[in-house]
C-alpha cells in the first residue's frame, strides 16, 4: 500500500512527506483479542480507517463461526471512515450494512466487552 493520509486517502507528490500517517502493518495472522485492542485503540486515535485494516486482517484468519463479526467491524470501520471524510449518505449506508451482518452473526466473539461493541456498532447515528 502505497503513502496515506490519516484517514487512508492515498497521497501522491509533495503531499506524501507533508501528509503521510503511518498505516497498519500487512499481516496474514491476527487474533481476535489483539484485533480488538487495535481497534480500541485506533478508534480512541480517532482513526477509523485503521479499524477498518484491522478488521480486514482479521477477517481474513478468523475462524468460519467469527468470519461475519469481523466483517460487520470492517463494514463499520469503512462506515466511520466515510463519516470522518464528510460522507455522510455512504456512512449511513455502511454502518446499516455492518448492523445487519452483525445480526446476523452467530454468537459474540470472546474477549470483546459488549458494552465497547455496543458502542462502536451505534457510532453513526441512523436517521
Amino acid at each position: 500500500m502505497g503513502a496515506r493520509d490519516r484517514l487512508g486517502r492515498p497521497l501522491r507528490g509533495e503531499a506524501i512527506s507533508a501528509y503521510s500517517f503511518p498505516q497498519v502493518p500487512e499481516r496474514t495472522s491476527l487474533s481476535g483479542e489483539q484485533a480488538w485492542i487495535e481497534i480500541s485503540d485506533y478508534l480512541a486515535q480517532g482513526l477509523p480507517f485503521h479499524v477498518h485494516e484491522v478488521a480486514e486482517q482479521r477477517w481474513r484468519c478468523a475462524p468460519p463461526n467469527e468470519k461475519d463479526f469481523w466483517r460487520a467491524c470492517a463494514q463499520m470501520g469503512a462506515a466511520l471512515t466515510h463519516d470522518a471524510r464528510g460522507n455522510p449518505v455512504d456512512a449511513q449506508r455502511l454502518s446499516s450494512r455492518a448492523q445487519e451482518t452483525l445480526d446476523a452473526a452467530p454468537s459474540p466473539v470472546p474477549h470483546i466487552d459488549p458494552v465497547e461493541l455496543k458502542s462502536f456498532f451505534s457510532a453513526i447515528v441512523k436517521s
